[in-house]
């Protein structure tokens, strides 16, 4: 089951994974149908507890993807208690859920759980520091996760951005048509990171999750099926590091724009929500694991603009 099935990385985990698994999707809003979707898809509020409950209760899955966020970081800003209630308090609804249906569970967490303080890239063992309400509630999510569940993934991402959804890229070759210069914060450092290749990456896992089945015998229940791996948090996202004043050059690059760009500082900006200066993930955990390894972020950057936008140019 996905959570925010209908989202920018919802959609690439459904195609992703189609035709592999019986899927069903969540979503707070009906999303647009689509072929592979069939009768599995089901509105569903992740902050009202009872109806979480019953829905993965009655569908009994495996496992479950909780992509589902409210992921505008300054709007978590200017509405913390929203943040807490839907990033929160729904993570924890899904994760009660699937601790009653023995469903193991998928965590879509943040970079943004760090301070960015570090100047190296950060392991899964650092300690969580959130500077923003957006990653405290993400933080939030992930301690529930952890209190609730024995069986569970927490997957740390960075700068994600897709077909399916409002994003960075997008954004900036919509902006540079305009012909003004634009001015880009140059002293945030990160690892922009395609949902494709982090569907992809997830769906790696999900094979890792179930070649471990093994047989577990019990004297009080007759044999059965149990997941026997190594369960925990995983950082995983594109490889490389860029500024955002760098990673916007490289798009309008690639794009063949021509718009000037000017590099300012996070202070002259003026968000209403704090960023971590230096946000970039270490992978290899998730690697020695799986196997598998992103692709750097340049790569994936050329993908998504040739690929799927279908157009390089302004």
């Amino acid at each position: 089951m996905i959570t925010g099935a209908g989202g920018m990385l919802g959609e690439d985990l459904w195609q992703e994974l189609y035709g592999d698994y019986e899927l069903y999707g969540i979503d707070v809003q009906r999303a647009q149908r689509t072929e592979y979707r069939e009768q599995r898809y089901n509105p569903c509020d992740i902050t009202d507890r009872k109806a979480v409950k019953k829905l993965i209760g009655k569908i009994k899955p495996d496992v479950v993807i909780h992509a589902a966020a409210w992921t505008d970081v300054d709007g978590c800003e200017r509405d913390p208690k929203k943040a807490c209630r839907v990033n929160g308090e729904g993570t924890k609804n899904v994760a009660e859920a699937c601790k009653g249906s023995g469903a193991a569970l998928i965590y879509i967490s943040t970079d943004f759980v760090f301070d960015g303080k570090k100047r190296r890239p950060y392991k899964e063992s650092d300690r969580p520091h959130p500077i923003s309400a957006y990653g405290y509630s993400k933080l939030k999510g992930e301690e529930a996760v952890r209190k609730t569940l024995k069986k569970y993934f927490i997957i740390r991402t960075s700068w994600l951005y897709g077909k399916h959804g409002k994003n960075f890229v997008d954004t900036i070759i919509a902006k540079a048509k305009s012909g003004d210069p634009l001015r880009i914060v140059d002293d945030q450092v990160g690892s922009p990171t395609y949902t494709k290749d982090l569907a992809k990456a997830i769906h790696k896992l999900l094979r890792k999750l179930f070649t471990s089945y093994e047989l577990v015998r019990s004297e009080a229940e007759p044999p059965r099926k149990g997941l026997v791996t190594s369960y925990g948090i995983y950082h995983i996202s594109n490889l490389g590091s860029v500024s955002w004043y760098e990673y916007t050059k490289e798009i309008l690059k690639l794009a063949g724009c021509p718009t000037k760009v000017i590099a300012i500082s996070s202070k002259k900006l003026d968000r209403p929500a704090r960023r971590p200066a230096m946000s970039v993930l270490d992978n290899s955990k998730f690697e020695k694991f799986t196997g598998f390894k992103m692709r750097h972020w340049k790569s994936s950057l050329k993908c998504y603009l040739i690929k799927e936008r279908q157009r390089t140019t302004c």
